[in-house]
Order: C-alpha cells, then structure tokens, then sequence
C-alpha cells in the first residue's frame, strides 16, 4: 500500500511540477503582450480540495501565493501548509459569523463585497490587533446567482469602507460571467479594468489600486492581457477538483 501511494504522489507531483512550468511562462507571455513583465503578475493557486503535501509541493516549485475558498477547509489544513515560503489569503465567499476564524491566519480576504462584512473584519482585526488587507468583489456581470458589489454602488462603498480601522483595501475582484465566446469575457476584463483605473485616479483615503485579481485557470492569459496584475488558478495546475 504505500509502494502505491507513493507512485501516486509521483505521478500527482510530475503533473503539477509541469503544469507550474507551463503556467509560468504563459503568464510570463501575456505579460508581456501587454507591456508588463513576468513578475509585475501575482500567480495565486486557488487550493479548494487539494491536500496539503500537494499544495507544499507546488511552492518548492516557487509558489509563493495560494488562496482558499472554505473557512472550514482552510482551518482544517492551516497546521500544514508551508507558510514559511507562502502566503496565505481568503478567496471565497465569506459569512461575518466565520471572519474570526480566520482573522491574523491570512494576509488579504479577497471577497469583501459588503459594508457589514468589511466592518466585521475592521472589529476582529482590532481584537487580534492587526490590519487586514482587502479587496472589493465587484458583480461585475450583475449575475443574481454571484456575490459583490454592483459597479455602480463601488465607489460609495469603498468611501463607506475607508473610514474603517485596521482595514486596507488594497483593489479589486472579480468573477465574470461564464461565456461562450472569449470575446465576450474580455468585454467584462475591460470593464473591471476601467473601473480600477477610475478609482486608481482618485483620492481616497485608505484605498490604494494594489491589485486586479481577475482571471482563473481557463482564461488567465486574456485577463492579463486586459490588465490583470493577479489571477487566481486551480485547476489549470492541480488538475481536475475532487469534490468531497
């Protein structure tokens, strides 16, 4: 049996080892198609239902970013994940009543979409006596099925969120639409970028444009292109989800 599971581990790592080298250098690719270099892009490996000796395996590659989606998830894994080499940050969809638990255990929480939510983050990080990067998730598809903000409530939002303490937002998400033509998924890369661009251009306290996390594992390249500096991916280096 653990002859068995060790081939397994081999041919896991060999697919992931790789997958990491491809990934790279497409990344590095489409930065470059739109004026930027291979290191002004944040690659996150979104980890949802990998194991953690997958997860560390992938930052020996030099993975230095991985996110998750489940609070349960992330608590259940955290004792072994490699944070020595590797940030850790929150990339799902997040209830007040869980923002405790996670509090001072990650770096950013990507998914703020709401005024209770970020002052719920603002009370714990007071508690745990830190600041809590952030970024606004932005329904950009104005889909009922998703989470974020509208675009056209983001601003008053991020002036509501500014005078919050121990709090920093530090840019944007977002999830488009699914389409079935990659054109059409750029026009929605378009619109987040513009929006960014916007609020970038504006004054406002405690808000910096840091980063435009947008684009997984199916079309990275093109939210690169149309400005991305983050882009979240699964998948794409772990393989297939195994849904438990």
């Amino acid at each position: 049996m653990p002859e068995k599971l060790s081939e397994e581990m081999y041919r896991i790592q060999d697919a992931v080892r790789r997958n990491y080298e491809e990934i790279t250098e497409q990344i590095a690719r489409a930065a470059e198609r739109s004026g930027r270099r291979s290191e002004d892009i944040t690659f996150l490996a979104a980890t949802k239902t990998v194991a953690p000796p997958v997860i560390n395996y992938a930052i020996s590659l030099g993975l230095r970013h991985i996110g998750e989606n489940k609070v349960q998830e992330l608590l259940s894994k955290y004792d072994e994940y490699n944070l020595s080499a590797c940030d850790l940050q929150f990339i799902g969809h997040l209830q007040t009543n869980k923002v405790r638990q996670i509090i001072g255990r990650v770096s950013m929480i990507q998914s703020v979409d709401s005024l209770r939510l970020a002052q719920e983050i603002s009370r714990q990080s007071a508690k745990n006596d830190c600041t809590t990067d952030i970024l606004i998730e932005v329904n950009i598809g104005e889909e009922e099925s998703k989470s974020g903000v509208p675009a056209e409530q983001l601003e008053e939002l991020l002036g509501q969120i500014s005078l919050l303490e121990r709090i920093k937002v530090r840019g944007l998400m977002a999830i488009p639409p699914i389409c079935d033509k990659k054109a059409e998924t750029c026009k929605f890369f378009n619109r987040m970028h513009h929006l960014f661009i916007d609020i970038s251009s504006k004054t406002l306290d405690n808000i910096s444009m840091d980063f435009l996390s947008m684009g997984m594992s199916d079309d990275f390249a093109e939210a690169i292109e149309a400005g991305a500096n983050m882009v979240r991916i699964g998948s794409r280096l772990f393989g297939a989800r195994v849904y438990r």
